[in-house]
Parts: structure tokens; sequence; C-alpha cells
């Protein structure tokens, strides 16, 4: 696994988070647990997951969890539902609850998780019996266009940048895969589906400057590349990219969702 890096909690609102809070209530909407049940958000980021849950499913409580410190900071300064708290934890201690969580669920935060079968029966294993584990991961091979669009430009540019293509680094992220992964894990009923979200830009500026914040996989390579580099893959990403007659440029982003019973 990359250093990526995750630190930095404005800086993924700017560049992700305004298309992962939009993503979050579609996947709450998919999951469609029951009204008062008890969820755990791993990975829980700055928050939008959790506050998608409170928006939309009515639940009787939230706990959210990350390794990030700076990440949870903000989700607290910016939630203060009775209903949700935020703790540290990795996937390897997750937060307990006697006699278990109804739904846990991870959005978008699973492919970077060290042992993926691990962190699965890891979340079961806070279930109740019965329970429902969910996950959505974005389709990096093609359907998140705007991130594929950067590795094309940046593979063109430097060959160095192929194997830290997000869709080359994470083959979980495919639907068969998502699939046999909670299959193997153990659990039952496992079903797939994808959810797609438009991803609008005011114009170029409003794709490239976000992705210099230094966050996750392309914020973290193009923080290491020399300046002539990151001139160059900007002059191919504009390139590639399409306009409106406004100057705007509309693209889609894909993920994928998996859920099963332990």
């Amino acid at each position: 696994m990359t250093d990526d890096r995750w630190a930095h909690a404005r800086a993924y609102e700017t560049y992700m988070g305004r298309w992962s809070s939009t993503l979050a209530a579609r996947f709450v909407d998919w999951i469609a647990a029951p009204p008062a049940a008890h969820w755990l958000d791993v990975g829980c980021g700055t928050g939008a997951f959790s506050q998608a849950i409170l928006d939309r499913a009515a639940p009787a409580s939230v706990t959210g969890c990350d390794s990030s410190v700076g990440f949870l900071a903000f989700a607290q300064a910016h939630r203060s539902d009775p209903r949700v708290r935020f703790e540290v934890a990795s996937v390897a201690a997750l937060p307990a609850r006697s006699p278990g969580y109804d739904v846990v669920a991870s959005n978008l935060v699973l492919n970077f998780l060290p042992s993926l079968s691990e962190s699965v029966r890891a979340m079961a294993a806070t279930t109740v019996p019965g329970g429902l584990i969910a996950a959505c991961v974005w389709d990096y091979a093609g359907g998140m266009q705007f991130v594929r669009r950067f590795w094309d430009a940046a593979i063109r540019v430097d060959a160095a940048a192929e194997p830290l293509d997000e869709a080359r680094r994470f083959p979980i992220c495919e639907t068969g895969a998502l699939s046999a992964l909670f299959t193997s894990a153990g659990l039952s009923g496992v079903t797939t589906s994808e959810l797609v979200i438009e991803t609008r830009f005011r114009d170029f500026a409003d794709v490239w400057e976000p992705m210099n914040g230094g966050i996750g996989p392309v914020g973290t390579y193009l923080a290491k590349a020399s300046p002539s580099t990151r001139d160059a893959i900007a002059h191919e990403l504009e390139l590639m990219l399409p306009r409106t007659p406004g100057g705007g440029i509309d693209l889609t982003a894909r993920a994928l969702v998996v859920s099963g019973r332990t």
C-alpha cells in the first residue's frame, strides 16, 4: 500500500467530499435499513456518510470511526446530532457495541484497507446475528470519470504513474470481485449494484486545483511530482476533458455497492 495522504479534511472536502456526500445519500437509500437501527460507519472520514445515515435512515445511533485524527476532528466539529459519536479506531480494533450493530457499512474506504478479507470479517464480527454489512467503492477502471482521465493523462506524461493508477492498484473495485470477497468472508445473500452521480465542474481550474491539495492517491502523486511534470499533466488533462457551451465540464462518477448478512 502506498503512503496515500489522508490528513487534511478541508482539502479532502474540496477534492472528493463534494461528490462523496452526494454518493453517501444514494448509498444509504440503497442499503434500505429499517428505522431505529444501530449503525457503525467504518472509515467515516469527514462524516458525510454518518450525516447521510442521520438524515435518511432514522437510526437509533451512529458510531463513526476512522484512523485519521484530522478527519475525525472535522466530523465532530460539523455533526452535533446526539445520535452520532466519533472514535479514533482502525478496522483491526473496531468500536464494540453490545449486542452488536444492526448495520456496519463502509463508504469509499474498503479498497484502502490493508487486508480485505480480514477487514470484512472484522466488520461482520461487530454485528448482531443476521446483521447487514455493506460497502461502496468507486469504479476506477472507467466509471469514476475525472479520476480515470487524470491517470490517463498522468501515464501519458510519466510512465512511473502507471502502477499508482487506482484502477490498477485496486482490482477489488469490480462487481465480481466485491461479490466474491463478501461471499468468501462467509456472508449470505450477497447483492451488488451500481450508483451513478453527476460531477459538474465550473471550469478546468475547478477540476485541477483540488487535485493539488495533497489528498489521496492523486494528491499524493502530484505532491511528489516535479513542477514540469505537473504542468504537462495539466495540459494533457485539459485537452481530454469535454466542455459544455458555457465552458463547464460535466462528467459522471460510478460507484459499486455490495451487501451481505452475517
